[in-house]
């Protein structure tokens, strides 16, 4: 099995050369869950070290003791390669194609030992809409190197007159000899300063509405015209940016879709964007997004400290319990909108639903955590203190990022309860006429 698998314990090394990289899984893509999972169990006794499959066991710190990120990123390709960090992709875009309940599957095989997903925003934005709406070429071109985490991506879609009413953005793409040519402003890129391409929205035609004048544009990051600066954040990170655009280059291979149809994919990224942001069942986690897990509390909330056990609390409880119910919530509307990707259904607004419901949860459970961390008279000084203070202040931006919740309240009142748009004295007017 080992060498039909072509199993490597480490990782292909990258800079001198072409990697070499082990098969897919030898998993047909109308294999049972069974079969599959039988597969996998032994690619992880032959290629995950056993000393990451031990101290995953124990938990997060202990993980990180022993596989640093360095080592993680180092070995995720070949793990990449064997299409199991995206199982339900076709085999020839770096996937397994198998059927949603096997990729849950194996899934639920590989999570106890915790291999987070590398270049999500490539995977869950980019990789959506190249899948959904990118040509032949564009798939075979751009989706490997995503999943085996070669060429990292970011989005380019806000602006600083245009968050909450996205489809107003004034970014000017205008066609040139060889192509196309960008110039505007674009405001919170995620990981902007470690993108290889941006998937960016633009305006070609101002003198149609605001939503039928946009085109998606796949942009390569690294060329003249094109600016990178960071935003220092209340943790004292500076993940998000602010992406200079003068007279930057695409060629005509670079769009996705055509041209003035940009609102129908942006609308598949910002489905994508809203999945990734939504906690268990999404393929992120909010351990991901900086936090602490609600399991982990409920085990802390049992353990002695100096002020008591809060599990001997009624109100804390309570409040234990709270948090725990919308986390399965939260777990099986997850669940649901990724099925229905998976199926090939766009979820649309549903994604909403899980966007707005797991950024305000993990606020609360945030906000719980560091409540219960401060009944510890050392834990300021501990590494948890450390994590439990960088998950409160990081999970505000959870609630923005992806769309404000806000923004997700008019998108579910609108589109799911049926209620009316608010009015608007310019719908359907060019947007060149419209007042800025």
């Amino acid at each position: 099995m080992a060498d039909k698998l072509r199993i490597p314990t480490t990782a292909p090394q990258h800079g001198g050369g072409t990697a070499e990289y082990p098969d897919p899984l030898p998993i047909e893509t109308d294999a049972s869950a069974e079969a599959a999972v039988g597969v996998v169990r032994e690619w992880i006794e032959q290629a995950i070290p056993a000393e990451w499959r031990i101290a995953a066991e124990k938990g997060v710190e202990q993980l990180r003791e022993v596989r640093p990120r360095e080592a993680y990123e180092q070995w995720y390709p070949a793990f990449a390669s064997t299409g199991l960090a995206i199982p339900q992709w076709p085999r020839a875009y770096g996937g397994l194609g198998v059927s949603s309940t096997t990729a849950r599957a194996i899934e639920a095989e590989l999570a106890p030992h915790r291999l987070g997903r590398l270049n999500i925003l490539g995977i869950n934005l980019a990789g959506s809409a190249l899948l959904h709406w990118g040509t032949e070429e564009q798939k075979r071109r751009y989706l490997i190197p995503i999943v085996r985490n070669e060429e990292q991506w970011c989005q380019l879609f806000s602006e600083p007159n245009a968050g909450s009413d996205l489809p107003s953005l004034a970014a000017w793409a205008t066609r040139t000899e060889t192509g196309w040519q960008i110039t505007g402003q674009k405001v919170w890129n995620t990981w902007a300063e470690k993108a290889d391409f941006g998937i960016l929205l633009a305006r070609t035609s101002p003198d149609l509405p605001k939503r039928e004048g946009l085109t998606c544009v796949i942009l390569p990051m690294h060329q003249p015209g094109v600016e990178v600066r960071p935003l220092r954040q209340l943790t004292g990170d500076s993940e998000f940016n602010e992406v200079i655009l003068d007279e930057a280059q695409a060629g005509d291979e670079h769009l996705l879709g055509s041209v003035d149809n940009g609102w129908a994919v942006a609308r598949t990224v910002l489905s994508g964007e809203r999945q990734n942001v939504s906690g268990p069942g999404s393929g992120g986690g909010l351990d991901n997004l900086g936090g602490r897990s609600v399991h982990r509390l409920l085990q802390r909330a049992a353990e002695a400290n100096p002020a008591g056990r809060p599990a001997d609390d009624a109100i804390w409880r309570q409040r234990l319990m709270k948090l725990w119910s919308e986390h399965q919530v939260m777990l099986w509307t997850n669940l649901r909108v990724r099925g229905a990707r998976k199926s090939g259904r766009e979820p649309g607004a549903n994604s909403s639903i899980g966007k707005l419901f797991s950024t305000e949860h993990n606020k609360r459970l945030q906000e719980a955590w560091f409540d219960m961390t401060a009944m510890v008279a050392d834990a300021g000084a501990t590494e948890e203190g450390r994590r439990v203070r960088y998950g409160f202040l990081r999970s505000r931006a959870n609630t923005i990022e992806g769309g404000t919740s806000q923004v997700q309240r008019n998108v579910l009142g609108e589109a799911i309860l049926g209620l009316p748009r608010e009015p608007d004295q310019y719908h359907g007017a060019s947007w060149r006429d419209v007042p800025r």
